[in-house]
């Protein structure tokens, strides 16, 4: 009697794992629904730009970088038409049909179509922000991309700039966010050239995109760091009526003052090792409030940090003096020129004695005669480079201190509450984070063409939306339904990060037989409690 039992061809095992859960919320977010909608499919590849943009999110948060050439290999074992959509196949997902989704997002404008997905994600979410919190960061780029003058006013550059990862050699993109404080979804995202400096971009963003931005017009606080702190952009937010905080520079020559007469004893408890003190400020020509803050927690590590690096630095500084004092320059100014450029970059070195000696230069060769006379003259620095003990014992005394500052002049704030929101600035830092995990995408980018650079900056910052999104949701409904989820210690817990939900998810596959419906094989207890608090679209994907 002939076996019952199908052929091995005829079985087919996909990997599932966490994915099931991302492309579930890309559906509850109707990612791909908006960008069809926006960016209709206009040639004959298989998929649209928003299935496109869905698979390139799902790449991202599958926690294994492959450039675009290499998707077909990525979506090999992955149960394509449970993901996206049904009869899409991985050769569909090509090279071509990726970057013509990167181009038309680029035609369309990245930061105005993203800006229309972000205020959809907030309204489906139900989310509202008391602040919004700015920063940017930077990305390395491979590759030399040539463009046209002409081109250079509507795309970004890819140069050198600021590296935030030190690496000075290499071109790079700049990232901007503004990200809500609740979920950590960002609301706003613009890329921008690699050499933009951080006051200039932060100006630029409060002048002409926070007007509108709705979820800026809802939320009560603007909130950045030092870059924000100049007297152009808060005199800019102050005419919007818009309340701001922000750290202050501690290079002002108010934050100078006010950091050099601290007396702690003075400054009042916040608790969690905070201590603080008002002080009415008027700067940028705008009354404020400004917070002068020390933390012990800080104050350890700084002073740590300062004792590690003091030696290392004056000793550097040493061997950086005697090399000066060998070099011969050609005029008085420029010695006292090269002296005065060198004091000012040391922090915690002082110059003893510094003088000019004059070096008579003679013609020809050998000993000058005895009533010869110099053809010229080069002069050569002298003096003594010592550690300035000032210096080193107010790095001490300022070690933990810092100034936060906010136009919010009504008296209802607290310091604990002025306090805490700054310290929400964690959301768009840990946002940044995310991105550059070489788990994520990696913070070296290569593509073709700098307009595809900046759609996958925007394809970037969707993936970090649908995560965001996805962690926010998990955490509201078990604390709503009053349920747990182990943690890593395998205690119960009720504010997993994503991140470890999706290791949690491993090991689960679709198994086709033949003709017969796929089937979802290793759902297990712990994961059936997140399907079972996500909902029926979730279940879905999993059944």
């Amino acid at each position: 009697m002939a076996s019952q039992n199908p052929s091995l061809s005829a079985y087919a095992i996909k990997n599932l794992d966490h994915l099931g859960l991302v492309a579930a919320m890309c559906r509850e977010l109707q990612i791909a629904q908006s960008i069809d909608a926006a960016l209709p499919k206009t040639s004959s590849h298989h998929v649209s730009h928003g299935q496109a943009l869905v698979a390139m999110i799902l790449n991202g948060l599958g926690f294994h970088s492959r450039t675009l050439h290499l998707f077909p290999n990525f979506f090999a074992d992955k149960p394509l038409e449970r993901l996206i959509a049904p009869g899409l196949r991985p050769e569909h997902l090509n090279d071509d049909a990726l970057g013509r989704c990167l181009d038309a997002l680029f035609e369309a404008g990245v930061s105005e179509l993203y800006q229309v997905l972000a205020q959809q994600v907030i309204s489906k979410l139900g989310l509202s922000c008391q602040s919004l919190h700015l920063d940017i960061t930077s990305f390395h780029v491979d590759g030399q991309y040539a463009f046209e003058d002409d081109e250079e006013s509507q795309r970004i550059q890819l140069v050198k700039g600021y590296s935030r990862d030190h690496r000075p050699e290499l071109n790079q993109a700049i990232l901007e966010l503004i990200c809500e404080n609740q979920a950590g979804i960002p609301v706003y995202m613009q890329a921008l050239s690699g050499n933009t400096n951080d006051q200039k971009a932060f100006k630029e963003v409060a002048k002409a995109h926070l007007a509108s931005l709705k979820a800026a017009q809802e939320c009560r606080y603007l909130v950045g760091d030092a870059a924000l702190y100049t007297a152009e952009t808060v005199m800019t937010l102050h005419e919007q009526k818009r309340l701001f905080v922000s750290r202050v520079p501690a290079k002002l020559k108010e934050a100078k003052t006010l950091l050099s007469s601290l007396q702690r004893e003075a400054l009042s408890p916040l608790g969690n090792g905070y201590a603080g003190q008002w002080v009415d400020a008027q700067y940028g020509d705008v009354p404020q409030k400004w917070l002068l803050l020390t933390s012990e927690q800080a104050r350890k590590r700084e002073l740590h940090t300062l004792t590690k690096n003091l030696l290392k630095s004056t000793e550097a500084s040493l061997k950086q003096f005697q090399r000066l004092c060998q070099n011969r320059f050609s005029c008085e100014a420029d010695a006292l020129a090269a002296l005065a450029a060198f004091a000012k970059e040391q922090p915690y070195v002082e110059i003893v004695g510094a003088a000019c000696v004059a070096l008579p230069v003679y013609s020809g060769k050998g000993r000058p005669k005895k009533e010869q006379q110099p053809e010229r003259y080069e002069y050569q620095l002298t003096g003594c480079a010592m550690s300035d003990l000032e210096r080193v014992e107010q790095a001490r005394l300022h070690s933990g201190t810092f100034i936060l500052a906010t136009n919010d002049c009504s008296g209802q704030l607290s310091m604990s509450d002025l306090l805490d929101i700054y310290k929400s600035q964690q959301s768009v830092e840990r946002g940044f984070r995310f991105l550059k995990s070489p788990e994520f995408l990696t913070s070296s980018l290569f593509l073709k063409k700098p307009e595809r650079i900046e759609a996958l900056l925007m394809v970037m910052t969707c993936s970090l939306m649908v995560y965001a999104a996805l962690e926010h949701r998990i955490r509201r409904e078990l604390k709503a339904q009053n349920k747990t989820f182990p943690d890593m210690k395998k205690q119960p817990g009720q504010s997993p990060t994503a991140r470890w939900v999706f290791l949690c998810f491993g090991g689960i596959h679709e198994l086709r037989v033949a003709e017969a419906p796929p089937m979802v094989l290793g759902v297990n207890a712990h994961q059936r409690v997140i399907l079972d608090c996500l909902g029926e679209a979730y279940q879905r994907v999993y059944s």
